[in-house]
């Protein structure tokens, strides 16, 4: 017969503890519960469990430095890191400690019994999780909580050791790039250059001349030898954004270079030799490009061994109060002025936009809300007037009454507000009961058949809506 699976938590939130056990157990689990960390260590001396979950954020010895000793005392135990601080940081830290897995709070319990089924087989194959512990740097400038922002967290923490291809895909103003420089700065290449070439901002004519440098008298104004981006990059990252922009000559000569790590510089007749990596990033879908011969198949698979998608502001509006106070402190610490406060209706209304421009657009409306808005506070008639004309706009396109009630119910419920059925359907009811009765000039019987409701049902709604007549 085979021994249950083991789990033990460590969390000093006592209702967490209790529901993370109970769910376990209901899964057949063995369990034990620990408040801090140094109750944990104590046990380990004279047991030992399938798989551990620890928070990050615990009074006296945290999560991280708990991650820290179980990796150089006991590193085929796999440890899966909670934590309610859903930021970068946290996930990075939480992998280069070595952990199997981390999962961001609120979580979903069936996530929680699934990881620890895998977590507790990973340990029981003894595979040995990477012990290797790194101090990183703080990297504030991504921010999300929302699970699809937690995933490229994930990504990032896993591939922080690495120095593999990444292909990063996301719209104009999502962070691509700020992504690429975490990719870069939490990398064994981290102490070395982050070089960044945008393929769409470059004329085609200086385009093989960026990348690659070129020699003296190369061409008409090459009055000195000059190094290109692979060249400035060597040893550490090169960058490429918008890969999708790329012409198809300089596609093969990257090609080149990825499968060579050399090249020659233009009018050169030596080659050069450069220990580079590649990210690249576009807003374009590359399969369709290659499908239509814009963009080398060849490459396409070169570049995109790891793909890493950035969602849109719009598929993550739970963050976007984050990013607005991020924002607003950001532009008064670079204006050396004060901090501008939302009033809560400015950033409920800020928080339904769909936000075109993503990440780039909401940072910019920050920027001027900081110089325009006359007080401290920022109330709705202060916002930018083409924000208030977009809300406007979006909702007189509305091709039906259920997206515009939609909107409104993603206000309700962006402003923390309770009960929202309870309070709207009635009001519903009554505005259907109202416009059957007007239609059919008072006429109760045709008014309950329009509807679909019987007399008596409509007669009681009338009274219990106070309607009147």
């Amino acid at each position: 017969m085979n021994k249950p699976e083991t789990v033990w938590i460590i969390d000093d939130d006592k209702s967490i503890r209790w529901v993370v056990e109970k769910a376990l157990q209901k899964a057949a689990m063995r369990t034990r519960s620990f408040s801090n960390a140094k109750e944990l260590l104590s046990a380990l001396e004279v047991d030992f469990p399938d798989a551990l979950l620890t928070d990050i954020r615990m009074p006296g010895m945290d999560g991280l430095e708990l991650l820290d000793k179980i990796q150089k005392s006991h590193p085929v135990l796999p440890v899966i890191v909670m934590t309610a601080h859903s930021d970068l940081e946290s996930a990075v830290s939480a992998f280069h400690g070595g952990a199997f897995e981390y999962l961001p709070k609120p979580f979903d319990i069936k996530e929680v019994v699934d990881l620890a089924h895998r977590a507790c087989l990973h340990g029981r194959q003894q595979q040995r999780a990477d012990n290797e512990s790194a101090t990183i740097e703080s990297t504030p400038e991504i921010i999300g909580a929302a699970p699809a922002m937690q995933e490229v967290f994930r990504a990032i923490g896993r591939l922080a050791r690495s120095h593999i291809t990444v292909l990063i895909n996301g719209e104009s103003g999502t962070g691509k790039e700020l992504v690429a420089k975490a990719l870069h700065r939490h990398s064994p290449r981290a102490k070395n250059p982050f070089i960044a070439l945008n393929m769409a901002a470059i004329p085609k004519d200086l385009m093989e001349s960026e990348l690659f440098g070129h020699e003296k008298g190369a061409f008409t104004g090459a009055a000195a030898r000059r190094s290109g981006r692979f060249e400035q990059a060597h040893g550490g990252t090169l960058f490429l954004d918008e890969i999708g922009d790329m012409p198809a000559e300089l596609q093969t000569r990257l090609l080149r270079v990825l499968a060579d790590g050399e090249f020659y510089p233009v009018g050169a007749h030596a080659s050069i030799k450069v220990d580079v990596r590649i990210i690249a990033a576009t807003h374009q879908d590359l399969e369709t490009l290659v499908n239509q011969g814009r963009f080398r198949e060849d490459l396409f698979h070169r570049l995109n061994v790891i793909r890493i998608h950035i969602p849109p502001l719009r598929d993550r509006k739970q963050d976007v109060p984050l990013l607005l106070r991020h924002f607003l402190a950001q532009a008064a610490q670079e204006l050396n002025t004060e901090v501008k406060i939302l009033k809560p209706e400015a950033e409920v209304f800020l928080s339904t936009l769909d936000w075109p421009g993503n990440v780039r657009q909401l940072e910019n409306s920050c920027r001027w809300l900081t110089v325009m808005a006359s007080g401290r506070e920022i109330h709705l008639h202060d916002l930018p007037p083409e924000l208030l004309n977009a809300s406007i706009k979006k909702e007189s396109t509305g091709t039906d009454w259920e997206s515009l009630l939609r909107v409104w119910v993603d206000r309700q419920l962006m402003a923390k507000e309770s009960e929202v059925a309870k309070h709207t359907i009635p009001t519903v009811e009554s505005i259907l009961i109202k416009a059957a009765l007007n239609f059919t000039h008072g006429k109760r019987h045709e008014a309950a058949i329009l509807l679909g409701y019987g007399r008596n049902t409509l007669t009681r709604k009338i009274k219990e809506l106070g309607i009147e007549e």
